[in-house]
């Protein structure tokens, strides 16, 4: 059992509020996942420039030396933002290729948490109240999100273990179910080249969706592809650089619920996500029909 919230906001004005709205829905989920929780954040882009969130359980003595190896290595300017365990790092678009590459050369136990444009992620271990306070996520601003409150079924409790798993840019997923066919489909993706870290399920959906996508189908389509490829019970909820997506497998036993007013389009787990939301009371509130794509963007 866990826990995922979604925000798209149709109205510009909302937009500084981004944070706030997401970690009051994600914390309203925290006794379905006591494990880990993180948030996706996406604002807006810098023409020509590329980013990356980082994770480094060193950060204080990594993150002080990190730019000026990076700006040398790379040929390019490096801007970094630390914050905590995690820094964003915003890069030339041309250097984009080379900067697995410098990073590892630098610490290879530092993770890449995100890459794209103007994706950015956050989560480690804990509760969402204090995850969110952690990273300052409710003084964020952005165009829409997604988040996740985890409880661990079938791999370890760890900050890569965590959701939102992002596979490709500006692409992420958060996850409420089991895919029984994870370990199969992780050795074919694997086999086609594509980069898998965890033994988690739902970096396997997340990097399925990136692989259909890399071979040529929209997001709708591979959303309507993993209901024919992906064995188990699932909920998806897809965040790009444009919008979100909503996916139930056939049998739709996870529990969603979706609300939609002139100001956003919202997804919880369960309507109590929801309540805070403005004008939430004038809303079509609706749950997602099974083996349906929804899909929202700007």
């Amino acid at each position: 059992m866990c826990g995922i919230v979604g925000l798209f906001l149709k109205d510009n004005s909302l937009e500084a509020n981004l944070g706030n709205l997401l970690s009051d829905m994600l914390i309203s989920m925290s006794d379905r996942g006591p494990d880990s929780a993180g948030i996706a954040i996406y604002a807006d882009k810098e023409t020509g420039r590329s980013k990356f969130t980082i994770q480094s359980e060193n950060a204080k003595t990594d993150f002080e030396a990190l730019p000026n190896y990076l700006s040398k290595h790379l040929n390019c300017k490096v801007e970094t933002k630390v914050n905590d365990t995690h820094s964003v790092v915003i890069i030339d678009e041309s250097a984009t290729s080379k900067f697995s590459e410098a990073l590892a050369s630098f610490n290879p136990e530092i993770r890449i948490m995100s890459r794209g444009s103007s994706l950015e992620i956050y989560k480690e271990v804990g509760l969402p109240k204090q995850v969110t306070q952690r990273f300052n996520i409710p003084q964020m601003s952005g165009r829409h999100g997604i988040g996740h409150t985890r409880m661990a079924t079938e791999s370890a409790v760890t900050t890569m273990g965590a959701h939102p798993f992002n596979t490709g840019l500006d692409q992420c997923l958060v996850h409420n179910g089991s895919l029984s066919n994870h370990n199969s489909l992780r050795r074919r993706l694997r086999r086609e080249g594509v980069h898998i870290e965890t033994e988690n399920d739902t970096e396997v959906g997340a990097a399925y969706l990136t692989w259909k996508m890399q071979n040529g189908a929209t997001l709708g389509e591979a959303l309507e592809s993993s209901l024919e490829d992906l064995d188990g019970f699932f909920t998806f909820l897809v965040g790009t650089e444009d919008g979100f997506g909503v996916v139930r497998d056939p049998i739709a036993c996870k529990p969603a619920v979706m609300a939609e007013t002139d100001q956003y389009v919202a997804f919880g787990s369960e309507y109590r996500a929801l309540v805070n939301l403005p004008e939430i009371e004038s809303a079509h509130v609706w749950e997602p029909e099974p083996a349906t794509v929804y899909f929202w963007k700007h």
